[in-house]
């Protein structure tokens, strides 16, 4: 087992600087030697035979299991050094990676009652977990770094501010959050640009949480929030946005998802897709993300995305590529949760604390070392919607900047 390990990571390993221990005690060390020098250690030969055959998988499970451990460095480091090779995957690996494309459809399958199981494997856990680490509006998405300086309170803020400039939402304006989360989102363009906010998700934690922060600032008039899913909902919306939400949708699905914004959206209305993306086609989704994670998630490729847009009968206005700024939203993450790591271990146990800590870290090294981004794509129903250059975007940016320092925008109730 030793010399097949040593063959294999010698062959993959050709960057960097990882010292390996095996089960059996023996040591080497493969990579170009350069940057910082990583120790590993694989624990059982149970783990090793799982990296062997199905690395994307095994490596994770044999993490969170605690039979594989890093023993200089952290495993941020170490999966920093895992996605920085030449191949993307190790050749052993590639008839695994080949059936999970064979079968990706069938695995992103999300009809309604699928969809809001999926939902509750991840968003249902107990709601001190992500008090750990988010920011104190909760965002769990990209945020937007203005500067390499920003915090991720900063940075969450100015997501939010940059999401409502591109939606040019006019005082009123019905607007509709698929995906609404804990509400940050929502409740920000209702009390900041003074919008008629419905906000839809799957996830009754979330929900509950959304509608007791509408009460707590006076907003349950003009921010709602429901259990329900986007094919549901009645319209027509003035705007339309969803942020974090395309993921869980499904390359099957991606016509009916559009097909729906363009029946929901009114004639001179805006909408606005935030999303996780591939900058290199079409894939499949991790096994290990979609075992314990994402349960029937799949991050698309733009040319996935754009064909369902066109089919729908809606108009591109605008594109924009965030390339690094998950990488830092992850890291912040990443490091606030290993503050608080102790926690997580008392709200559930420590084979979680590894799986959490595991995931962070591999999606924090998928956005710096590989392909993966996140996009902001404008849509209409028609032409001259939205002005022909982006300077409205700062100029709106800094409209809502001054209305955050000072007086929220408030919707007028009927009787007042």
């Amino acid at each position: 087992m030793d010399r097949l390990l040593r063959r294999f990571l010698s062959q993959f390993i050709r960057r960097g600087s990882m010292t390996v221990t095996t089960a059996k005690r023996s040591k080497f060390t493969v990579g170009d030697g350069s940057g910082e020098p990583i120790a590993v250690r694989f624990v059982t030969a149970d783990a090793e035979r799982k990296i062997l055959v199905n690395p994307e998988l095994g490596l994770g499970e044999a993490y969170m299991d605690g039979e594989f451990v890093v023993e200089r460095g952290s495993i941020a480091d170490a999966l920093a050094i895992l996605l920085d090779q030449p191949d993307l995957l190790p050749q052993w690996a590639k008839p695994w990676w080949h059936l999970r494309y064979l079968t990706r459809r069938l695995k992103q399958f999300n009809p309604r009652s699928r969809s809001r199981k999926n939902v509750a494997h991840h968003y249902d856990l107990d709601a001190r977990l992500y008090s750990l680490f988010l920011d104190a509006d909760k965002q769990y998405s990209c945020a937007y770094f203005e500067t390499q300086d920003t915090t991720i309170d900063d940075a969450q803020l100015a997501k939010k501010r940059h999401v409502a400039a591109k939606l040019r939402i006019k005082r009123g304006q019905r607007v509709l959050d698929i995906g609404s989360g804990w509400g940050g989102l929502g409740l920000y363009l209702a009390e900041i640009a003074g919008a008629d906010v419905t906000g839809v998700t799957l996830s009754t934690e979330q929900l509950q949480v959304a509608n007791a922060r509408a009460a707590e600032k006076g907003l349950t008039g003009s921010a709602r929030f429901l259990l329900q899913d986007y094919r549901d909902i009645n319209g027509p919306f003035d705007r339309i946005v969803s942020v974090g939400m395309f993921e869980h949708v499904g390359a099957r699905f991606y016509d009916a998802y559009f097909q729906r914004c363009a029946e929901l959206l009114s004639e001179d209305g805006v909408m606005l897709l935030h999303s996780i993306g591939r900058s290199q086609g079409p894939d499949s989704t991790n096994p290990w993300i979609a075992k314990y994670i994402f349960p029937g998630a799949y991050i698309p490729a733009l040319s996935e995305v754009l064909p369902a847009i066109e089919r729908a009968g809606l108009l591109v206005c605008d594109i924009e590529i965030l390339r690094l700024h998950y990488a830092e939203t992850l890291k912040a993450w990443r490091e606030r949760f290993m503050a608080r790591r102790e926690e997580a271990v008392q709200l559930y146990d420590e084979r979680f604390a590894l799986m959490w800590e595991f995931y962070l870290a591999a999606c924090e090294m998928t956005f710096r070392k590989q392909a993966m981004m996140n996009f902001q794509i404008q849509l209409t129903r028609r032409q001259g919607v939205v002005p022909i250059t982006r300077a409205y975007i700062a100029r709106e940016e800094t409209r809502l900047r001054a209305i955050e320092g000072g007086v929220r925008p408030r919707l007028k109730l009927a009787g007042e």
